[in-house]
């Protein structure tokens, strides 16, 4: 059974730099297509960025587009989200999850089967 692990939360100031980690245990996650999202209180869960399975392509949240960027580690055991120029508005608890599906709707929270327990990113201004 696939388990997905998320560090504690963050603080950080806005303007600053955060990179989030999300651990698989049971598997790798170049086998699944794996995604972020986050959830800020009062407002539904939004996709935050994607990554297909083969590594290619990755996609952004319109709200992160060019701030924000998936990545995985060389062990594939292990995946990233460098987030860089945090807003206050970036204040949410983010998920990681994986999905098997194919086709894959990255933006859907249904396509996803695991979901990791989130953690808290606080961003002050």
């Amino acid at each position: 059974q696939v388990q997905l692990i998320e560090p504690g939360g963050e603080l950080v100031q806005a303007g600053g730099s955060l990179r989030l980690s999300c651990a698989i245990s049971g598997s790798t996650f170049d086998t699944f297509h794996m995604g972020w999202f986050r959830q800020a209180p009062g407002k539904e869960r939004e996709f935050v960025a994607g990554r297909q399975r083969t590594g290619q392509p990755t996609y952004e949240g319109d709200s992160v587009k060019g701030r924000f960027t998936i990545s995985i580690g060389s062990a594939k055991n292990t995946v990233y989200l460098q987030m860089n120029s945090l807003r206050s508005e970036d204040t949410a608890v983010y998920y990681c999850a994986v999905s098997s599906r194919n086709p894959w709707y990255p933006l859907q929270t249904w396509q996803y089967h695991s979901w990791g327990q989130g953690t808290q990113v606080t961003v002050s201004s």
